[in-house]
Order: structure tokens, then C-alpha cells, then sequence
């Protein structure tokens, strides 16, 4: 018998399918990358109108960079790893460009694999799978699960809010990595796709990092940068350091607008997806339907105080009305799999219960017995999810001591966690309804259960069953190991909190330390880093080495300037936000912060307004990164959700202006 995972193969020819790959986006990429060629010729025509030959060409591969991510000419870490390389080829190119030496040096084109933010991402996607390993982070994912169901409004706004008030006083990326795993879960045991969650969840970590002075890199730089201005500056003009919580105001704000942003307009922005993340839930339904002719879908019902149900056993109705019980809720009691329930459970008011049925069955039950039908799962959205639970196919072999004996007789649901509701023998289904609980059982029947994929793991190694279901999730958890991971967790966020060590050796301390104790195998680890981001990330920074050492970041600030100098303070204010805005999409936050708190500490002096004030406005504005994937955060969640890059502009574009309001308009309020 085909087992599931062929049967969902099967639906597609393999031949045609790879035929169709090989055809028009050939020809479409040839078309999109022939958009090239009006960049070379546009870098030629800036050699006449900037400063220097070399800021000519690094703006042309700046503009190049960012058509390649907007329009998805490759995958944006192809397109990265292609800029990367295409610099260090211009130390060879050099005299025909009309250069001395290349855009960057060939000594340090790789720098960006070494680099402390890289090196972090990659510690803390291990510090996190590792305390997924454990368990931890299921049982958070159950926590939210319980207090927000699967309602994408309620789920949103906990997980959101929860990473935005972590990031505030840990880097954003490893608050966002340490979430990801859990928002995994969730998004497996809700039907939520992950699309729906990551984006919401990602912004806010970034976000969060403008509640403290320990947020973000650049706010965390900014007390170092204007002791070094006020070296330059007069007594009157000397400006103080910042506490720790000045900001948290304005970061409150923010991360209650991103919240608010995404409950309001995230149905409009977000990737639509209808879909659960795990996609075999329905192509297993289908599967069962198409082979056995079964009809069944979840239902959750709940039984009120004047339900006839009351006081009746589950043997007073599944044979009558069709219906299999498979869980049952009371109280905070979730019963379902060995030893959960069985056939001669009560049934309480207040009682809700998971019911597996043909669409016409339930509504005659439910229209018998006067119960409610929910429309979602909720009581069972993590128990009853496809991660968590199933329909199989389990064979009796002749060696069973089951033979002879019916699933009545056995008390199959209580003693093994596994409720049948067909059972197939010689090309013959019989169903719920047919007394199959009361057949004798065969050598070769195969029945189709419902059960918890926990339940199913462990009857592998019953010998009086031959499972046949081979796909589905099912994995190692390692619950004694959660001191361990613990403990190096902490170790690593105390020495982030409260060390000058550099931030990559911290987190790899914890890293390192989950690995040697054995919470995760140095397998597993390397298979917990996306290494597409990896590669993204350290691919760009080159860029951004040759945007800042050639001066072209310095030029194209003092052009913006040049244009509202004259203008009203608060428009000047809002003109170093955009540009600080600007550069942090194409280069690092700490050089965008490093490259322009002088510039508006200068221009801020120039027209009589505080420049404290335009300090902090550029420190935290280099938060403002949500256009495209540029920034850690984005890059993180950018393959596990599937995001392209029109999702990040389609919802980023948004939060950019939002962004920019919210810190322009508390700005002036609070300060």
C-alpha cells in the first residue's frame, strides 16, 4: 500500500514539472538581467557629476544592489554573493574604470564572514535550537497557544510584544532567533502560516531595540560618539550622555504602533496565505478520502448546561450518531492519546470535545444533543494540530496477539491512544457507524486511526502492529537537558548584559557550551543555521565598507542637507531621520550612526537647535530598516516565512513612514 508522502508526489509527472522549469524563466531572467546594462552606463554618466571617479562607481553598484533586490533578478543572497564579487573584481579592473585601485581591497572582501554581527547570527540560530531542543520553546508556544488560540489578532500581538520588550535589552537578532523556533511551533499547531507571524514578530524586535540605550548597536555607540563631539565643541554648547531609559518612551510608542499597524492592516500587507504551514495536513485528508472514502473532517464542539449529552458515555453515542471522540476538554484537562479517554468517559456540562465526523453527521449530532459547534479549533488547536496529531494507517500482522480479538475487547483508544474509525479488509471499508470497534480483528486488516504522533512513535516497537504512516513529525527532544541549556543561555546573556566582551564570543560561549553538554549535537547545530542568511549578510558588507570609504555615504549626506538647510528645525530633523534611514538599508547601522552623528550634531549647531536631540534622532533611525532585507533581522526570518522582497517593500514601506512620524513627532513632544 502506497504510504502518504508517494501518493502527494505522485500528483505531479516529474518530466513535465522540470520542463516547466527549464523554460521561461530562462528567457525572463535574461530580460531582467539585460536591466544591467543601463546601470554601466549610468555609473559613466555620474563619473561627471560627483567628486571623484570612485564615488561614481560605488553609487552605480549602490543603485545596482538595490534593483537586484527589488525585482528579484536572482535570490537576494545571489544577488549579495554577485556584488560581493563583482568589487573585488574591480582591483583587476581598476584601469579601465578610471581607478588607482579597486572599490575594495582583495584583503578584505571576506571580512564580512568574520564579522561580529555574522559570527552572533550564527551563535544565537544555535543558542535558540538548542533550547528548542529541550522543549522550552514548546512549552512557550503552548503558553501562547492557550491564552491567544489560533486567532491571528490575539497571537500577533502576545508574540510581538513579547520579543519587542526582550530585544530592549538584548541584540534584536537574537531575540527575533530565539523566537523563531516558537513561532514555528505555533504556526504548525494553529493553521497560522508563518508568513502571517514572522513579519509582525521581526519588526517588533526591531522596534524594541529603541526602548533602551542597550537596544540596538547604534544607541549603545551614541554616548561614546558625543563625548567625542563635545571634544570639538564650545562649554555652552557640550552636550550630556543619555540615561539608560531616556528613550523608552518613544520606544513604547513605537512598538505599540508596529503592534497596532499589523492588527489593523496586516490582512492588506502580509503574504496572503490561507494555508498551515504544514502542508501534508491536507494532502494526508486527501489521501484517506481518496483511498478509504472517508468524508471526515476536526470538529470542536462544547456542551452547554442544557445539553441532553449530559451524563451520557461516549458508548451511548458514537455507534448511533456516527462520530468518533478522539480528545476531550474540562476545566484545563486536555484527555486524548493512552489512557485519555475511553469509551466509558462521562460527559460533563462544560465539556468541550474533539470529534471526528462526515460534515452531515456532526450537524445531526450537534441539532440532536442541543451543542454548540465552534467555528475554529480552539480548545485543541495545539493537541489536535498537524504537528501534534493525526490520521495513520496500522496494519495487523499474523504474529499479533490481536487476532480474533476487536478494538472493543482490547480497549484500543484508552490502552494505546489509538481511535480507529475505519477499518479496510479485502478492498472493503467499513466505517464509523458499522460496529467496527465489535469486528474481530484479522492478520492483514489495515486500520485507519486517529492518534498523536507521539502515540504512533512509540507503537513501532509494538509487535502487534506494523505501522505504515512513515511521514509525519516526529523528532528527539531532550527534556533532561534544559539545566544545561539554561545555564549557558544565561551565561551568554550575562555576559552580553553586563561585559565589554565583544558580542560574537559571548553568544558562541553559549553556543559552544549547548554543544559540549550535549543539548544539541554538532550536527543538529550546523543544521540550525540558515546559512542563505549567512551569506546575505556577510556578502553585503563589503558594499557597505566601499559606500563608507569612498566617501560616498559623506556626499550624498551633505547634498540632502545642502537642500533643507535653510528650512525649519523639525524638517531639518526629519531630513537626518531619512538619510540615516537611507544608509542603514545598504550599510551597517553602526556606520551609519559612526558616518552622520557628526554631520547633525554640526547642522543641528548651524541653525540654533539642540544637538543631542539630532544625535539620538540618527541613532535611532538607524532602526528604521524595513524596506528590504538588509538588516539582520529581516534577512533571519526571510526563508523560514518564504518572504520575497515585494513583501518586505509592500509592508515595509509603511512601518518606514510610521516609523518616521512616531520618532519625529515624540521627539519634539518629550524632548
Amino acid at each position: 500500500m502506497a504510504t502518504v508522502s508517494k501518493q502527494a508526489s505522485s500528483d505531479i509527472p516529474v518530466p513535465e514539472k522540470k520542463r516547466h522549469k527549464l523554460k521561461l524563466p530562462n528567457t525572463e531572467l535574461a530580460i531582467k538581467l539585460s536591466a544591467v546594462i543601463p546601470f554601466f552606463l549610468f555609473g559613466l554618466y555620474l563619473q561627471t557629476v560627483v567628486p571623484s571617479t570612485e564615488i561614481g562607481w560605488v553609487s552605480m553598484f549602490l543603485l545596482l544592489t538595490i534593483y537586484l533586490f527589488v525585482f528579484e533578478v536572482v535570490a537576494v543572497d545571489v544577488a549579495a554573493v554577485s556584488i560581493m564579487v563583482l568589487l573585488g573584481l574591480t582591483a583587476l579592473l581598476a584601469p579601465l574604470m578610471g581607478l588607482t585601485h579597486g572599490l575594495v581591497d582583495n584583503q578584505h572582501l571576506f571580512d564580512g564572514f568574520s564579522s561580529n554581527a555574522v559570527i552572533s547570527i550564527i551563535a544565537v540560530m544555535i543558542i535558540g535550537a538548542g533550547l528548542d531542543k529541550t522543549g522550552l520553546m514548546s512549552s512557550v508556544a503552548s503558553f501562547i497557544l492557550r491564552v491567544g488560540g489560533s486567532n491571528e489578532k490575539r497571537v500577533v500581538p502576545i508574540i510581538s510584544s513579547t520579543v519587542g520588550i526582550i530585544s530592549s535589552f538584548m541584540q534584536n537578532v537574537g531575540a527575533a532567533a530565539l523566537f523563531l523556533p516558537v513561532v514555528s511551533r505555533i504556526s504548525a499547531r494553529s493553521g497560522l502560516h508563518m508568513s502571517r507571524l514572522l513579519m509582525p514578530m521581526g519588526f517588533c524586535a526591531i522596534l524594541g531595540g529603541t526602548m533602551t540605550m542597550v537596544g540596538s548597536s547604534p544607541l549603545i555607540l551614541l554616548n561614546d560618539l558625543i563625548q567625542t563631539s563635545n571634544k570639538a565643541l564650545s562649554a555652552d554648547q557640550q552636550m550630556e550622555a543619555w540615561s539608560l531609559f531616556s528613550v523608552t518612551p518613544i520606544g513604547l510608542v513605537m512598538v505599540t504602533v508596529g503592534i497596532l499597524y499589523f492588527m489593523v492592516a496586516g490582512k492588506y500587507v502580509l503574504p496572503s496565505q490561507n494555508s498551515s504551514t504544514n502542508s501534508n495536513s491536507g494532502t494526508t485528508m486527501r489521501y484517506f478520502q481518496n483511498v478509504y472514502g472517508l468524508d471526515y473532517e476536526l470538529f470542536e464542539i462544547y456542551v452547554p448546561a442544557k445539553s441532553s449529552l449530559i451524563h451520557k458515555v461516549l458508548d451511548d453515542v458514537e455507534l448511533v450518531d456516527k462520530i468518533r471522540v478522539i480528545a476531550s476538554h474540562t476545566g484545563d484537562s486536555t484527555r486524548i492519546g493512552p489512557g485519555g479517554i475511553a469509551r466509558d468517559t462521562a460527559i460533563g456540562a462544560g465539556t468541550s470535545l474533539g470529534i471526528l465526523a462526515s460534515p452531515s453527521n456532526l450537524l445531526a449530532f450537534v441539532d440532536k444533543y442541543g451543542v454548540e459547534l465552534k467555528t475554529q479549533i480552539e480548545k485543541f488547536a495545539e493537541s489536535l494540530s498537524a504537528a501534534k496529531s493525526g490520521i495513520a494507517e496500522i496494519v495487523i500482522p499474523p504474529s499479533s496477539t490481536l487476532v480474533g480479538q476487536s478494538a472493543r475487547d482490547v480497549w484500543m483508544r484508552k490502552v494505546y491512544g489509538i481511535a480507529m474509525v475505519a477499518l479496510h479488509r479485502t478492498g472493503e471499508t467499513m466505517r464509523e457507524g458499522d460496529g467496527i470497534r465489535d469486528v474481530p480483528l484479522q492478520a492483514g486488516d489495515t486500520l485507519v486511526v486517529h492518534t498523536t504522533w507521539d502515540a504512533l512513535h512509540r507503537l513501532r516497537n509494538d509487535k502487534n502492529f506494523v505501522i505504515i504512516t512513515t511521514e509525519y513529525p516526529h523528532e528527539e527532544l531532550r527534556p533532561h537537558k534544559v539545566g544545561w541549556a539554561g545555564i549557558f543561555f544565561s551565561i551568554a546573556l550575562g555576559l552580553v548584559l553586563f561585559s565589554d566582551i565583544r558580542l560574537s564570543v559571548a553568544l558562541l560561549t553559549g553556543a559552544v557550551g549547548m554543544i559540549l553538554s550535549g543539548v544539541l549535537k554538532v550536527d543538529e547545530a550546523y543544521q540550525a543555521v540558515s546559512w542563505k542568511t549567512v551569506f546575505l549578510l556577510a556578502s553585503l558588507i563589503p558594499l557597505g565598507l566601499a559606500v563608507e570609504t569612498s566617501g560616498t555615504a559623506r556626499w550624498i549626506a551633505e547634498q540632502v542637507l545642502l537642500v533643507v538647510g535653510d528650512m525649519p528645525g523639525w524638517v531639518i530633523q526629519t531630513a537626518v531621520a531619512i538619510l540615516a534611514t537611507f544608509f542603514t538599508l545598504v550599510m551597517s547601522n553602526v556606520g551609519a550612526t559612526v558616518l552622520l552623528v557628526p554631520l547633525a550634531v554640526n547642522i543641528a549647531i548651524g541653525v540654533g537647535e539642540n544637538p543631542a536631540m539630532f544625535a539620538l534622532t540618527v541613532a535611532l533611525a538607524t532602526s528604521n530598516s524595513f524596506l528590504i532585507p538588509t538588516h539582520q533581522v529581516n534577512a533571519l526570518i526571510m526563508g523560514p516565512a518564504g518572504y520575497r522582497v515585494p513583501d518586505f517593500i509592500r509592508a515595509g514601506s509603511i512601518m518606514t513612514i510610521l516609523f518616521l512620524v512616531v520618532l519625529i513627532t515624540m521627539m519634539n513632544i518629550i524632548f
